[in-house]
């Protein structure tokens, strides 16, 4: 089969062709220019979005204010990517403090199921649907600490857009329709309740495609209980009692008493210094520290004398992931019941150490000895230098199946990336948190702020931050470009679910990577495959504190746009 797999992937992609744009200026891969403006810019994953924060940053919000609002609307129109039933986690450069703060609004496990029930059932694996991956969604806590620390408009005010669109229908834009046709029938397939009537009957019986109209009346009853209720209507209410007693009914074992103890936790941003600039993530349970664990190795490579996209880029990139993502798997998980050892792991003595590693051939590895799935990602900057960095899902798209009576959402199934295996970090407890995919980034210069920007995608968003600032620092690329340049991603290896690593994996990419590097890596001894969908969504805004003027971008694998005015 191997040989099968790799001879159909050669020949595919040595027919593929790198159509230019016939810019006039600028990479002939970027799809436009980078959006300029001096006094706000917001860049989502969906036009209408974008406008709802633009409209209020126009009317005297802030970015944290018109951060709420588009993540609200999001969850309406790219449900196959994020809702209410999901998480968040959000980086802010306060304007006034010039401070960074981070916030973790991941949920946590119920309380009630053990690790021992997993067991009892023969599992060596959390599945992926269904009642049993319920973790608590911790987005909608998430929005009022944001707002509680930072925002400035009545919450009424924030999601009034998003409640009038769930009411009225907005069109269905071609990417999440074309998600959408596909995953509402395999829930239906899975024999899931609540979803022929969460998602067709409120559309009059039919499943909406591109261009088409989408309704969700039920969300915007939930929403506008959010509104009026505070974060209480959702984790204390009837909605947080509909959501047990369903669970409960499927099964599972999140409970209205989980909701109701639920915390978001604000915590210090960590970072490494890559050329110059301080790249910020925020410290597990997500992944992010794995991109800056990416960066410290591969600084010690001159990358003024290797070309993009070539062989040798792709290679010391592979194996500096591959080395990254073994100490993912065995050190990453909730700091509340694992020390991870954060400060070591972006030393640059690790670094050193782990670069060390890395040879002219592909390679396994192992984690460093060490003593002491779909999503949402948006940006927002006003006039007053505030900027947020935010990432939001529901994991596996649009979630477990677990679509709540009459609410209008799905419930994430993130508790799927905890281990079974008794004694690792990562390891199932009750009221932990899982570890999670999804993970906003930032990078300041000088200690004032520069670039706000995330990529999509679950274990390539490591990845993809890591070659979004190797693309802007590195080969000089502007905002766009960065995000439009070509992609690639490594699969296999160690996982904090669990798995082990087997072999060198399988290198993928994108149609723009000639296949001179195809060859070039095959030399070196990496499988290399491709897929479609699998390379993320891209948005940033950076600030030019010379000119004073702020830049957009959102890239063409999504349906997004920036503005700003």
């Amino acid at each position: 089969m191997k040989t099968s797999f790799l001879t159909t992937c050669c020949l595919l992609l040595s027919l593929h062709i790198v159509v230019a744009q016939d810019r006039v200026t600028g990479e002939t891969f970027a799809t436009r220019s980078v959006v300029l403006a001096q006094n706000g810019m917001v860049a989502t994953s969906h036009p209408l979005a974008t406008q709802i924060g633009l409209d209020i940053l126009k009317s005297g919000g802030n970015a944290i204010d018109a951060a709420i609002a588009a993540n609200a609307a999001l969850g309406l129109m790219e449900p196959t990517g994020c809702g209410i039933g999901g998480d968040l986690f959000a980086i802010v450069w306060d304007g006034k403090t010039q401070k960074l703060y981070g916030l973790n609004a991941s949920g946590r496990s119920p309380q009630s199921l053990t690790l021992e029930y997993f067991e009892e059932q023969g599992m060596e694996k959390i599945p992926s649907h269904g009642p049993l991956p319920v973790s608590v969604p911790g987005a909608v806590d998430g929005w009022f600490e944001l707002h509680g620390k930072f925002g400035s408009k009545p919450m009424t005010d924030l999601l009034a857009p998003a409640i009038e669109y769930a009411e009225k229908g907005f069109p269905l834009t071609e990417l999440i329709a074309w998600y959408i046709q596909r995953t509402v029938p395999f829930f239906e397939s899975k024999g899931f309740p609540n979803i022929d009537d969460t998602y067709r009957q409120q559309n009059g019986g039919t499943l909406p495609d591109e261009g088409e109209i989408y309704k969700n009346p039920y969300l915007a009853n939930t929403y506008r209980a959010i509104a009026e209720g505070g974060r209480d209507a959702f984790y204390k209410g009837d909605i947080a009692k509909t959501i047990g007693k369903f669970i409960k009914e499927q099964g599972g074992f999140l409970s209205a008493k989980d909701l109701a103890t639920h915390r978001s936790e604000w915590v210090e941003p960590v970072s490494v210094n890559y050329r110059g600039y301080d790249v910020w993530e925020l410290p597990p349970n997500g992944q992010g520290i794995a991109a800056l664990q990416m960066l410290q190795i591969l600084e010690g490579y001159d990358f003024a004398n290797i070309e993009f996209g070539s062989a040798e880029h792709l290679h010391l990139f592979t194996e500096a992931k591959k080395l990254a993502f073994e100490d993912r798997a065995k050190y990453y998980a909730d700091m509340d019941f694992f020390e991870t050892p954060v400060e070591r792991l972006l030393s640059d003595t690790y670094a050193e150490e782990r670069r060390q590693q890395i040879g002219d051939r592909a390679n396994t590895y192992g984690a460093g000895e060490i003593s002491d799935g779909e999503t949402i990602y948006m940006t927002v900057a006003d006039k007053e230098g505030t900027m947020i960095s935010l990432i939001q899902s529901n994991y596996r798209g649009m979630g477990s199946g677990m679509a709540p009576p009459k609410l209008g959402f799905m419930l994430q199934d993130r508790s799927e990336l905890f281990s079974l295996k008794r004694g690792q970090a990562n390891t199932y407890e009750p009221n932990k948190r899982p570890f999670h995919t999804i993970i906003p980034a930032f990078i300041t210069k000088d200690g004032k702020p520069w670039v706000s920007f995330g990529v999509m995608g679950g274990d390539f968003q490591p990845q993809g931050h890591s070659q979004i600032v190797m693309n802007l620092v590195d080969f000089g690329m502007n905002l766009q470009e960065a995000g439009d340049a070509p992609r690639w991603d490594h699969t296999g290896g160690a996982s904090p679910t669990g798995r082990t690593t087997e072999d060198t994996g399988l290198v993928r990419v994108e149609s723009g990577i000639p296949y001179t590097t195809v060859r070039g890596m095959m030399d070196k001894g990496h499988r290399v495959g491709f897929t479609r969908g699998a390379y993320g969504g891209y948005q940033a805004i950076l600030w030019d504190a010379e000119n004073q003027v702020y830049q957009g971008a959102s890239e063409s694998r999504k349906d997004g746009q920036a503005a700003g005015y």
